[in-house]
C-alpha cells in the first residue's frame, strides 16, 4: 500500500509540475559554454521558494539519442518534479554527430563543462557545491557517468581548479563500457585509447559517487549494467540497480514506468540526504 501511494504521490507531482510549468515557468535559460560549432545552452527549473543565497541541492540531466541527435526536452519531467520537491535541477543542451560533427568524446567533454558549471555559479544559482548530481538516459546517461568515471578529459581552457566531478550520478540505461564492444567501438573509429577512457565501468572505484542505475531486463545494454554493478560490489562501492521486467531501451519514458522510475530516483535521493523524505514514508502504518 505504501508503494502504491507513494507512486501516486509522484504522478500527482508530476502532473501539478507539468501544469505549473506550463502556466507559469520557473525556469531560465543559461549559456554554460561557447563552442566552435554552438554556444551551448543549460535550462534550470527552481524550486519554490528559491532564493540565490540558498544552498540547496542540484541535478542536471543530459539527454539520450546515440551521441548523434536528441532533445533538451526529453527530461522535462523529472526536472520539473525534482525542483517541485526542492532541488536546483537542470537540463543541459550538448554538441552531438548529426548537428555539430562531433564523436562521443565532445559529448562527455560538454557533461563536464556543465557539471563544473554549475559547481562554478553555485553562489547565484542557489546550489550547494557538494550536492550536486548528473543524470541522463543512453548516451547521455554515459556521458552522466564520464563527468564522474571519465577521468583526464575535461575541454581545455577551463578552471581546472574547479572539479567537474558530480556527487552522485542517477543512469537510465546508459552505455557504461566502450571498450569490448564492436557496436559502440565503431562510433569512435575503433579508438582503443579513447574506447577505455570513455569506459565508466573500468574506471569504478570503492570512493566513486553512489550510483543508481535503470535497466529494462530486454535491454541488450542490460549486461553492461550487471557487469558494473557486480564491479562496484566487489569494490565496495554504493551502487543500486533498478530492473523492469520485459522492457526495453528507454522503458522510463513512458508510463507508468516513467512514474516508477520517478518514485525510485526520489528514494535515492532521500538516501543521500539530497531531499526531504515525503509523508508517506514516515507513516508507516497507514492503512
Amino acid at each position: 500500500m505504501k508503494t502504491h501511494l507513494a507512486i501516486g504521490l509522484v504522478c500527482a507531482f508530476l502532473l501539478m509540475a507539468g501544469k505549473a510549468h506550463a502556466e507559469q515557468p520557473a525556469t531560465k535559460s543559461f549559456a554554460y559554454k561557447k563552442t566552435p560549432q554552438a554556444k551551448l545552452e543549460l535550462v534550470v527549473h527552481y524550486p519554490p521558494g528559491w532564493k540565490a543565497a540558498d544552498k540547496r541541492p542540484a541535478i542536471v540531466f543530459f539527454f539520450g539519442g546515440g551521441w548523434t541527435n536528441g532533445t533538451i526536452k526529453q527530461f522535462e519531467p523529472q526536472a520539473a518534479y525534482l525542483a517541485g520537491r526542492g532541488m536546483v535541477a537542470a537540463r543541459a543542451d550538448y554538441r552531438v554527430k548529426a548537428r555539430h560533427g562531433v564523436t562521443p568524446k565532445e559529448c562527455v567533454e560538454d557533461a563536464k563543462s556543465a557539471v563544473r558549471w554549475l559547481r562554478e555559479n553555485a553562489a547565484t544559482l542557489g546550489v550547494d557545491p557538494d550536492k550536486i548530481v548528473a543524470g541522463g538516459g543512453s548516451a547521455g546517461g554515459h556521458i552522466a557517468a564520464c563527468t564522474a568515471l571519465a577521468p583526464d578529459l575535461d575541454a581545455a581552457n577551463e578552471h581546472a581548479e574547479i572539479s567537474s566531478r558530480p556527487n552522485a550520478l542517477v543512469l537510465f540505461n546508459p552505455a557504461l563500457r566502450f571498450s569490448g564492444s564492436p557496436e559502440l567501438m565503431a562510433r569512435i573509429g575503433n579508438d582503443a585509447t579513447l574506447g577505455e577512457a570513455i569506459s565508466p565501468t573500468l574506471h569504478v572505484t570503492k570512493d566513486s559517487p553512489p550510483t543508481l542505475l535503470f535497466f529494462g531486463s530486454a535491454d541488450p545494454l542490460a549486461r553492461q549494467g550487471d557487469e558494473f554493478m557486480k564491479r562496484s560490489k566487489e569494490l565496495g562501492h554504493r551502487a543500486e540497480l533498478f530492473t523492469a521486467a520485459s522492457q526495453s531501451h528507454g522503458f522510463f519514458n513512458k508510463r507508468p514506468w516513467l512514474e516508477k522510475t520517478t518514485q525510485r530516483m526520489d528514494e535515492f535521493l532521500v538516501s543521500l540526504g539530497y531531499l526531504q523524505a515525503k509523508l508517506v514514508e514516515s507513516q508507516r502504518d497507514m492503512p
